[in-house]
């Protein structure tokens, strides 16, 4: 049975949601904006200058005219909304700094600076590993990949949701892809992750593993194999934040 989480920790992973809403947000805004110039024919205007409002008033449409009143007040309504989402932003990364300084004893926080470590590994998608997933209390490694499908009276696994869901029959088995049962922000940033990390850690044993899998060159091999590094890497993660464990050949950063 999955283990229910504390209002502790629940309340541990707000601040990482939260943000990710935000950037979510800012980047609507953005799209709306640039939406509303295409279709007045303008497609060089960049809504994210510190200018931006600025150049509205020197904006032409194709007939050489201005923007139209009503047009004008709603891409300044929406500067200023992505100025605010960006102030909020800002101010929830400095209250986590805020908190690992002042509170360095915890032991999700000692995770977050650990994993934030590992190059590739930025102090996001630290956040959200630890307190989605690395600092609960899983039975063993197979736990951390695998979503499992709830069962009666039982709650989901709290895994990342990096396996398979095949159809088998007899001898036959098709593979539907992933079982999309575990946490599913965990599973989005590891997919990303793994990408990153065949950037930076070129050296690691998972890299080259990920090459040797992969010397077809095919797409589909690619995509299929970089969801089996995001689950292996998912692993090796929780083995260095729980054992202290470091991954053959990943490096670190300086320990400040």
């Amino acid at each position: 049975m999955a283990k229910i989480p504390t209002p502790e920790e629940e309340d541990a992973k707000r601040p990482n949601r939260e943000r990710e809403n935000l950037v979510s947000e800012r980047t609507r805004i953005v799209n709306r904006m640039k939406s509303t110039l295409a279709r007045l024919g303008l497609r060089g205007f960049k809504p994210t200058l510190r200018k931006a409002a600025e150049g509205l008033d020197r904006l032409r449409t194709a007939e050489g005219v201005p923007l139209l009143p009503n047009t004008l007040a709603e891409l300044r309504r929406d500067i200023a909304r992505r100025r605010f989402v960006i102030d909020q932003i800002r101010e929830i990364e400095a209250a986590r700094l805020i908190r690992l300084e002042q509170h360095p004893e915890l032991a999700s926080h000692a995770m977050l600076r650990l994993l934030a470590r590992v190059i590739g590994v930025g102090i996001e998608t630290a956040d959200m590993l630890v307190h989605e997933i690395l600092s609960r209390n899983l039975r063993e490694r197979k736990a951390v990949a695998r979503g499992a499908c709830p069962r009666a009276g039982q709650g989901p696994d709290p895994g990342a949701g990096l396996t398979g869901s095949p159809d088998e029959s007899g001898a036959r088995r098709r593979e539907k892809g992933l079982a999309r049962a575990g946490n599913a922000r965990v599973r989005r940033g590891m997919i990303q992750l793994a990408w990153r990390f065949l950037m930076f850690q070129k050296n690691s044993a998972l890299a080259q593993w990920y090459r040797l899998q992969t010397t077809d060159h095919r797409g589909t091999t690619r995509k299929t194999m970089i969801v089996a590094l995001a689950r292996k890497l998912l692993v090796a993660l929780w083995q260095l934040v729980t054992t202290g464990e470091v991954p053959e050949g990943v490096v670190l950063r300086p320990a400040v």
